[in-house]
């Protein structure tokens, strides 16, 4: 429970987001396992030296999330506290990461671009800077519940077409398949985190100050060429990551 109440004024981040995060990380740290509830808005305002009503908007936008709901005459009852778990492998799939963990898995082509290389895609994926590259934007869910949106670069020139190829089969590792990549392995992945901007709010139906996990990742061949270059956003109160050799 230490740095629960460490909410600070005059930082630009509402006190009722700060508020909202520190309950949310305390949900998933297993603070409250013992009664299953919230503490009271009385207890939670004093302990954040807030007022009741700053209070009750972090728990409204709890509840907005899924994550706790409001149950007359018992106060505030934790709804969801598990994280699904996401190994980092050599061989590194979403829908056989989540495996069993979910009924339904999904995959959404938000965007699709054809543009030149920055230089930063450009040396991830090993391409002259200015070079074509193709950008997905993809939204990833877990029974219907959005749990990642990530944006992805392929060389152009290798993967035409794997735009149409995702919105068909929902799934990278496929798309690739139909355009001749046979399997592909995990070489580089960075992992930060990061507040969640308006977009990615919206997209994984989040509130405002909600925490995301960022990690950057290069897929090669077997050859050792690269083949995407993703930076992946994952809700982190909804998914924990497992790095595994």
């Amino acid at each position: 429970m230490a740095g629960l109440n460490q909410v600070q004024r005059q930082t630009g981040v509402a006190l009722w987001r700060q508020i909202a995060d520190r309950i949310r990380e305390a949900i998933g740290n297993g603070a409250y396992d013992e009664t299953g509830m919230v503490p009271p808005e009385t207890v939670l305002a004093l302990q954040f030296g807030v007022n009741r009503h700053t209070v009750r908007s972090a728990l409204a936008a709890l509840a907005q999330e899924g994550i706790v709901r409001a149950v007359q005459g018992r106060g505030t009852l934790i709804e969801r506290k598990e994280r699904l778990n996401f190994p980092i492998t050599r061989r590194t799939r979403f829908t056989a990461g989540i495996g069993d963990q979910a009924r339904e898995t999904r995959g959404l082509l938000l965007d699709e671009v054809t543009e030149e290389a920055s230089a930063e895609v450009a040396r991830w994926l090993r391409l002259k800077p200015g070079a074509k590259v193709i950008r997905l934007e993809t939204l990833r869910e877990a029974d219907k519940r959005p749990v990642s949106k990530a944006t992805s670069w392929f060389p152009a020139e290798r993967f035409a077409g794997i735009g149409e190829a995702y919105r068909k089969h929902q799934s990278i590792t496929k798309a690739f398949v139909e355009l001749g990549l046979a399997d592909y392995v995990r070489a580089t992945t960075e992992v930060t985190a990061a507040h969640a901007d308006t977009a990615d709010l919206a997209d994984l139906e989040l509130t405002p100050g909600a925490i995301l996990l960022v990690a950057k990742a290069m897929n090669t061949d077997l050859d050792g060429m690269p083949v995407q270059y993703s930076i992946s956003r994952f809700a982190a109160d909804r998914v924990q990551f497992t790095i595994e050799n």
